[in-house]
């Protein structure tokens, strides 16, 4: 990637958009690394401050720093790795990326991309920092409501099998923003910006070819000729998609005055609105197995790539979850144990 011109620099900064009052900076310390929002404070007071037994959570004596160019250009060369908190103070946002990870990354981020190709949505692929994953980034033309941006692309990727609540192996990890509504206690969630030098040099933090997966050769006359997603066609895309019933509203569902029912008839069936986070944990969990081949592969030590790893016993028809019965005693005494309320309804046939 050549130098960072002044142009180059304004044109990352006009496609990566997020909150310009503060950005999030990578930090690392030992074996522990993380980000942050950036800061400005003067070092001989914060000193003192530390010597005097203070911490950098409690010194009072620093503000954000803003998103400027300044900050991108020493992204660009290697000074430091940035991220943007996509999430702005009106919960919108310039964009959405699916975040992708485990073995399987590049086959769901090749089908979330057709599935956004069919509807008319251009969707582009980076590699992650680590090399071992994929943000999948969609971009719009003015800023959109994260709230419905959110529930169409969740619906995509549960439409094109790639997520379910349920499966465990999905390497679909979580959305940008990941929240529908800022909670007033933070800034959300933050996302690394792509072309770090130093992870760029290594053919990571960059935007890559479908097919070979190669880093796209000229950056900028990509990202240049980015196509972004209007208004009109996302609030279309978001009608067709509210008006079907076999989607979620959310990656972690809300809390909702509904009552879990539990029918028991040839197959256990549970009213999917009303399931909260624990039952799903617990039921991703005990439905899930993992396949003979997979693990074959794995002791052996040959690469268990293309071999599905577990086998899923739950199914998703429109507002209900599909149970094997032979479950219907571990579900019933999970909900005892941890106080959930439900119906229970007995619909076998008896014999005559």
């Amino acid at each position: 990637m050549p130098s960072s011109p002044i142009n180059n620099i304004q044109l990352f900064k006009s496609v990566f958009r997020g909150r310009e009052d503060v950005f999030a900076v990578r930090w690392e310390k030992g074996n522990k690394c993380g980000y942050m929002p950036a800061y400005f404070y003067d070092p001989y007071r914060y000193r003192a401050h530390k010597m005097n037994g203070g911490t950098f959570q409690n010194y009072a004596d620093k503000e954000y720093l803003p998103f400027t160019e300044k900050e991108i250009e020493k992204h660009l060369n290697g000074e430091q790795h940035i991220g943007v908190y996509p999430l702005l103070k009106d919960n919108t946002s310039w964009f959405i990326v699916a975040d992708f990870d485990k073995v399987e990354w590049v086959d769901d981020c090749k089908k979330f991309i057709a599935a956004c190709n069919e509807k008319g949505i251009s969707a582009y692929l980076e590699r992650s920092r680590s090399g071992k994953g994929g943000h999948v980034w969609i971009f719009f033309e003015q800023p959109y409501p994260a709230i419905k941006s959110r529930k169409l692309f969740i619906s995509i990727l549960e439409q094109t099998g790639v997520f379910s609540l349920f499966d465990k192996s999905s390497s679909f990890d979580r959305m940008f923003p990941n929240q529908d509504f800022l909670s007033g206690k933070g800034f959300g969630n933050l996302i690394a910006l792509p072309l770090y030098k130093k992870t760029y040099e290594q053919g990571n933090s960059c935007f890559i070819d479908i097919e070979s997966l190669e880093p796209i050769q000229n950056q900028w006359d990509f990202i240049k000729n980015i196509q972004r997603i209007s208004t009109m066609k996302l609030d279309e895309l978001h009608q067709i998609h509210n008006t079907q019933q076999n989607i979620s509203a959310s990656i972690v569902p809300k809390l909702c005055n509904e009552k879990l029912t539990i029918r028991l008839a040839n197959v256990v069936k549970i009213n999917r609105n009303a399931i909260s986070t624990s039952l799903i944990n617990f039921l991703k969990e005990e439905l899930n197995f993992l396949i003979t081949p997979f693990l074959i592969k794995k002791k052996m030590g040959k690469s268990p790539y293309g071999t599905e790893r577990y086998f899923k016993l739950v199914e998703e028809i429109e507002n209900e979850v599909i149970i094997p019965r032979g479950f219907i005693g571990k579900i019933i005494r999970f909900c005892r144990e941890n106080n959930i309320e439900y119906n229970f309804s007995d619909e076998r046939k008896k014999l005559k």
